[in-house]
């Protein structure tokens, strides 16, 4: 009982140390919110979600839609090589794509249907987030932007299960630019900033 005391007071002391308006109480605040996410947020968020990855960022413009939707994805060949139309994506997620800095939230799911957005190693420095156009394994995706993915890419015609990473679920919209802006200035000026067609 003496210790729990002695614990709850020098607690109250660390938060009120945190309260204060000081350089170095910002510093060990930020260090404490760093180890929080490293230790337990992240941790957990993985052991719930069943994915090494339940947070992604978007770093490219591949699954990025105007304000048209589907209609000019579906001019691509791929879509009606695998009998898939326009009435086809009424129900599919993520019905206007994802920019680039969107923050989508992944689980593990071995129940994917064509339409579901996923993310896999395709063997580059970063998985790869599209589309499934055919949900027998191997899996087979395809990007929805209709200017850079008119065709597929060698790595999406063969995806194993082993590969996926998980399905998208929901995202958050713009908020990965917090950490994109500090990498976005090595990519090819084409491709920086935000996703236009």
């Amino acid at each position: 009982m003496k210790y729990m005391k002695k614990l709850v007071e020098s607690l109250k002391k660390f938060y009120e140390f945190l309260q204060k308006d000081t350089f170095t109480s910002l510093i060990i605040y930020l260090i404490v919110v760093f180890l929080f996410l490293l230790l337990i947020f992240f941790p957990v968020l993985r052991l719930i979600t069943g994915t090494y990855f339940p947070l992604v960022i978007v770093e490219s413009c591949s699954m990025y839609h105007d304000e048209y939707g589907f209609d000019k994805t579906m001019t691509s060949s791929v879509y009606s090589n695998n009998d898939i139309t326009i009435n086809d994506t009424l129900n599919w997620d993520f019905p206007r794509g994802l920019n680039k800095g969107d923050i989508i939230f992944i689980v593990k799911d071995t129940d994917l249907e064509i339409g579901d957005v996923i993310i896999f190693n395709g063997g580059a420095n970063h998985p790869i987030i599209h589309r499934i156009i055919d949900n027998i394994v191997p899996y087979q995706t395809k990007g929805d932007n209709y200017v850079t993915n008119s065709q597929q890419l060698n790595v999406e015609k063969n995806i194993r299960e082993e590969q996926v990473l998980g399905r998208a679920v929901f995202k958050i919209p713009y908020l990965g630019w917090i950490k994109l802006i500090f990498f976005d200035w090595k990519n090819p000026t084409e491709d920086r900033g935000f996703c236009k067609i």
